[in-house]
């Protein structure tokens, strides 16, 4: 079966997000601008369920947050949200596969 354009572009997003995050764990794009990408990805939140775009917007909100501090604190820490925001990549990808 071939997949529409829509989510031709929505797994594009998503590779980029994924690309995103692996350049902020390596400290060469900040937490900002990971956010402003991960927002703009609209192809990408229309595929999934809306509980995903919910997820998604509360843990970039935490991780913009938390970049607000220099180092890890109790209620911030980056490793932890990073590891969450994988986490949401790793669903978000098998709900675009399974609903293909």
């Amino acid at each position: 079966m071939t997949s529409s354009p829509d989510r031709l572009l929505a797994a594009q997003q998503l590779a980029q997000l994924r690309s995103g995050l692996e350049q902020l764990s390596r400290q060469q794009l900040a937490a900002s601008a990971l956010s402003e990408q991960a927002r703009a990805s609209q192809a990408l939140l229309t595929a999934l369920p809306a509980r995903y775009g919910q997820v998604l917007l509360n843990l970039l909100d935490r991780l913009e947050a938390g970049a607000l501090f220099t180092e890890e604190s109790c209620s911030f820490s980056q490793s932890d949200l990073l590891a969450h925001l994988q986490e949401w990549a790793d669903k978000a990808e098998q709900q675009l596969q399974s609903a293909e």
